[in-house]
């Protein structure tokens, strides 16, 4: 099935985003482990190494925040995917890891608004 230029435009847009926060946390010291790390559960945009904590991150890219911050748009039923992909994480790798949840908001224009322990 065909998609909708909006969808593409989404597809595009997050996918700059997710370069975008990539760039951003390797020059403060990340080490990226997984890129769209797709599990049973769900995808996570990024997996990085922050000193001894995997931080999983939710990556949200908008043109605007005309319908509220785009960090709101990450609800119980998102978390709870990431705490599962996180568990999933840690089984393939045969530990439990230190995880960390963060969410980063790319705005038009390259604009990064980053929020560590988000959930």
């Amino acid at each position: 099935m065909p998609h909708s230029p909006q969808d593409v435009h989404k597809k595009v847009l997050g996918r700059k985003g997710e370069k975008l926060v990539e760039k951003y946390l390797i020059e403060r010291g990340c080490k990226l482990l997984k890129r769209n790390f797709r599990t049973p559960f769900g995808e996570a945009d990024l997996v990085v190494k922050e000193g001894e904590e995997i931080v999983f991150v939710e990556v949200k890219a908008r043109t605007s925040d005309k319908f509220g911050a785009p960090r709101e748009a990450v609800g119980r039923e998102k978390q709870k995917r990431y705490y599962n992909i996180a568990q999933y994480y840690g089984a393939k790798e045969g530990r439990e890891p230190n995880a960390r949840f963060d969410v980063a908001e790319v705005y038009e224009g390259g604009r990064i608004e980053y929020y560590k322990n988000a959930f």
